[in-house]
């Protein structure tokens, strides 16, 4: 049996935002979309991710307008990457190493997907806990 790799496993169809997007809309959108996070861009640049934590911790409880503030001044840069034909235990490592729970996924072109700590562990360990829970249907 061949190893899973990052392409296997990511999520293709990230959601972008640009730098300049108010965190309002970014939490509109992760609403709209069912998802907790969301790629920043600068054009086609990649900047970083913001989480739905992101918005909570660094923006509101310090008192930010979600309708003024910007993505840009929330966001974490610099973000940790991993390429598609890398091994998904790569991915594990990079995450746990780096403290983060998502990776942008990049080729030479560019972004092109995201692999989160959930779809690993529904792909790498769906027996586990958090594979169960991650691959369980939203309660909203």
């Amino acid at each position: 049996m061949t190893a899973l790799t990052v392409n296997d496993i990511m999520t293709r169809e990230v959601v972008r935002l640009q730098v300049d997007a108010t965190l309002h809309e970014a939490a509109r959108v992760m609403r709209s979309r069912d998802i907790g996070d969301v790629v920043v861009v600068d054009k086609d640049r990649l900047v970083g991710v913001v989480t739905d934590r992101d918005i909570v911790v660094r923006a509101v409880a310090e008192g930010m307008a979600p309708d003024q503030a910007t993505l840009g001044s929330v966001v974490s840069r610099d973000p940790v990457t991993v390429r598609p034909d890398a091994p998904a235990q790569d991915a594990a490592l990079l995450m746990r190493d780096h403290a983060v729970r998502r990776l942008p996924v990049c080729d030479e072109s560019g972004l092109v997907g995201i692999v989160s700590l959930g779809d690993l562990a529904v792909d790498v360990d769906p027996n586990s806990v958090l594979g169960g829970i991650s691959a369980a249907a939203p309660n909203n």
